[in-house]
């Protein structure tokens, strides 16, 4: 059959039963929806299960209805306690608790299935990589230091489980996810608006920025591929926080001559969280989805804001 899009020969894909942890947040949604559109079926695991088809579970607890993922061709796994918090030692400590936990118990329910997935795709983060300075970072790069990066090393482990059963595990290393809906976008929108928005400290940092059309259009092709292992989920410009200031003033068409210094930064979110989220630098590549032939529909960090913001 003929590709509509390409005019190329394609052969249709299978389609799968798809199992989502997190698949009501802001990557989940996207996803979601997009394999709908592909014509997969979709369920989730959530401890509210409220529809048909939907698994209960509760990591914390170490509670998982494990039958019920019986006969899952893919397996998605977005929970997890959210970053954008104060962080203190008992949000660090169920920042890093919720993955590792919700991970280790999907991994170990997934290896003692009769039938076990194909794939399964377990969230990670480009905070894997700490501050790489203007250093490029690919999928090759070792980890960094500080507390999220060890968040995400403790995450992708906790997931052996499932690869030492024979399932293919991917871990989609997230950058900053731009979207209307929320996530870090939607929090810079309002200053930015009100023409107080500007650089974050020098503004020379390096920010690994992706559209959230690319997030989900990049985990659908990480499902129907053969990637295992790491797999940067990035545009594959990564720009500086000064570039992205004045890209989403033209975009809104407000004036960026606000500066948050460094001192404020840490004064408003604490100085680690201030140095690990603000004031990092991560210029990451998507080197293996682009070896693998991925194509973005985003890769301009102007015309992604503008397609959101409008």
């Amino acid at each position: 059959e003929m590709s509509m899009v390409t005019g190329v020969q394609t052969c249709a894909l299978p389609i799968f039963d798809v199992v989502l942890t997190g698949g009501r947040g802001l990557i989940g949604g996207a996803l979601c929806a997009l394999l709908m559109a592909e014509g997969h079926t979709v369920r989730h695991v959530t401890r509210n299960p409220r529809n048909d088809g939907d698994i209960g579970w509760d990591p914390t607890g170490g509670q998982l209805d494990a039958e019920a993922l019986e006969g899952a061709d893919v397996v998605v796994h977005l929970a997890g306690e959210s970053v954008a918090q104060r962080w203190n030692d008992g949000a660090k400590e169920r920042i890093l608790e919720s993955r590792v936990k919700g991970t280790t118990l999907l991994a170990k329910a997934l290896a003692g299935l009769k039938r076990k997935p194909k794939v399964l795709l377990s969230a990670s983060a480009v905070g894997y990589y700490g501050d790489g300075g203007e250093g490029v970072l690919d999928e090759g790069s070792p980890r960094g230091e500080g507390f999220l990066a060890e968040v995400c090393e403790a995450w992708e482990a906790s997931a052996e489980p499932a690869r030492a059963a024979g399932i293919r595990v991917v871990y989609p290393r997230f950058g900053i996810v731009l979207s209307a809906e929320g996530g870090a976008l939607s929090k810079m929108l309002t200053p930015f608006k009100m023409g107080v928005g500007g650089r974050i400290g020098s503004g020379g940092q390096f920010m690994s920025w992706v559209h959230i059309d690319d997030v989900a259009r990049g985990l659908v092709a990480a499902i129907h591929g053969e990637h295992e292992g790491p797999l940067n989920l990035v545009s594959p410009n990564p720009v500086t926080n000064a570039v992205f200031t004045k890209a989403l003033g033209q975009a809104l068409r407000r004036p960026t001559f606000m500066p948050l210094p460094r001192f404020a930064a840490k004064l408003a979110m604490g100085a680690e969280m201030a140095d690990e989220m603000l004031l990092v630098s991560q210029r990451a590549l998507p080197a293996a989805l682009e070896k693998h032939g991925f194509e973005f529909s985003f890769d301009d960090v102007g015309v992604a804001l503008k397609d959101l913001v409008s």
